[in-house]
């Protein structure tokens, strides 16, 4: 890796093909397709690698959805929380299923869109079929800790409640989408969907489809693959007539790779010393301070250090000028040089998606090391990056 500058995001090829081969023997062996979610990851050079094993994607905005039709290869199911007049058309193009989030959002765009396609189904010169569409439905139960990431918190904007849908779905309504996972277990799911059918099974024999969403992280080393494919078969058993969809995010890339960084200084004060890092938690690592927890370090253990008697302790600082731009604190075997390299492992997912160009800090370069160690540089970024983002 000599010819990277740090910071840099490493995948493992490797590693990404044992997860992708874990998600196809799920599909395959349950019978529910399960898509890539760009929310997680969205390196569009590997996406090569993943056509081998999955045919299709989820989007939740209009660039997204590009990106599946234009670098995927095919058209994404999209849902978003509030489409506007300005980008609906390029959603349309880009989509085989469309999800809105209500009902009002179905009847602004929605409906317009059934009446176009009572045309286009009977025109054969056109040879078009308008997206398949489907409403998000809230469950109201979700075992999601943190409430920053949980969907089905009272008072939640996302989807539509069991006591707001009419006993006659909407014309043209052929699905539901469901989201109330965060890296959750199969136990989990196995307890909420005991509510998803509560809620909404008497609507299920006017679908066509049913999409559990994301946060299954069935790649996860402790995750109980087979009860997962039991319901999933279980829950097809019931309803023959409901194709199953999911859309997991980080099980794609969970453990498929790391983030490398520098120390470019060490500082001290009262007591607490900083190693300053060429990354910054803030605009690389935000899910690191949203969730909040605290990342693996190849090499060193975090620890509480008020309890601690440890010799080399360090808090790690990012690079921007935000106070709050840093986590500590952990132990090492040694003391820490300038120039010396850290690994934050597992910081492929999400973290590659939520980079940001914040204080005008650099995106970290991204790199791939194939399965036969060769490695190549997929994006190195410069100043015009962050210059043309303000064009």
């Amino acid at each position: 890796m000599s010819q990277l500058r740090t910071p840099y995001y490493l995948v493992e090829e490797k590693l990404l093909r044992r997860n992708l081969e874990l998600i196809r023997s799920v599909s395959q062996r349950s019978g529910a397709e399960i898509i890539l979610a760009f929310k997680a990851f969205a390196l569009w050079k590997t996406f090569p690698i993943f056509r081998e094993y999955i045919r299709a994607t989820t989007a939740s905005s209009p660039d997204e959805a590009r990106l599946a039709l234009e670098k995927f290869g095919s058209k994404a199911h999209t849902y978003s929380p509030a489409y506007t007049q300005g980008d609906f058309d390029t959603i349309v193009r880009c989509s085989s299923h469309i999800t809105f989030n209500s009902l009002s959002q179905y009847q602004r765009f929605g409906a317009p869109l059934c009446e176009r396609s009572k045309v286009e189904y009977t025109n054969p010169d056109t040879g078009t079929r308008v997206p398949s569409l489907g409403l998000r439905v809230n469950p109201e139960y979700s075992e999601i800790g943190t409430e920053l990431y949980n969907p089905c918190a009272p008072g939640s904007r996302f989807g539509v409640l069991a006591a707001q849908l009419p006993e006659q779905l909407p014309a043209g309504i052929e699905g539901f989408h469901v989201h109330c996972h965060c890296e959750s277990s199969a136990e989990t799911f196995q307890r909420t969907l005991v509510h998803i059918e509560d809620k909404f099974a008497r609507w299920f024999p006017q679908l066509k489809w049913i999409n559990f969403g994301g946060g299954h992280l069935m790649t996860r080393k402790d995750y109980n693959v087979e009860l997962l494919i039991t319901m999933l078969q279980g829950f097809r058993q019931r309803y023959p007539w409901l194709k199953v969809i999911l859309e997991p995010g980080s099980a794609f890339a969970w453990q498929t790779g790391s983030l490398v960084a520098s120390v470019v200084d060490v500082v001290e004060n009262h007591g607490i010393r900083t190693a300053i890092l060429d990354v910054s938690f803030t605009c690389h690592m935000p899910d690191c301070l949203e969730m909040p927890y605290y990342p693996t370090i190849r090499g060193a253990e975090h620890i509480d250090a008020e309890s601690s008697r440890h010799k080399w302790l360090y808090r790690l600082g990012g690079n921007s000028c935000l106070s709050g731009d840093y986590m500590g604190t952990w132990s090492f075997d040694h003391e820490l040089q300038v120039g010396e390299t850290l690994e934050f492992e597992d910081m492929i997912h999400y973290t590659t998606v939520k980079t940001t160009m914040f204080n005008g800090v650099h995106h970290p370069s991204i790199a791939i090391r194939h399965t036969d160690e060769s490695t190549e540089i997929l994006r190195e970024y410069t100043y015009y990056d962050y210059c043309n983002r303000m064009d």
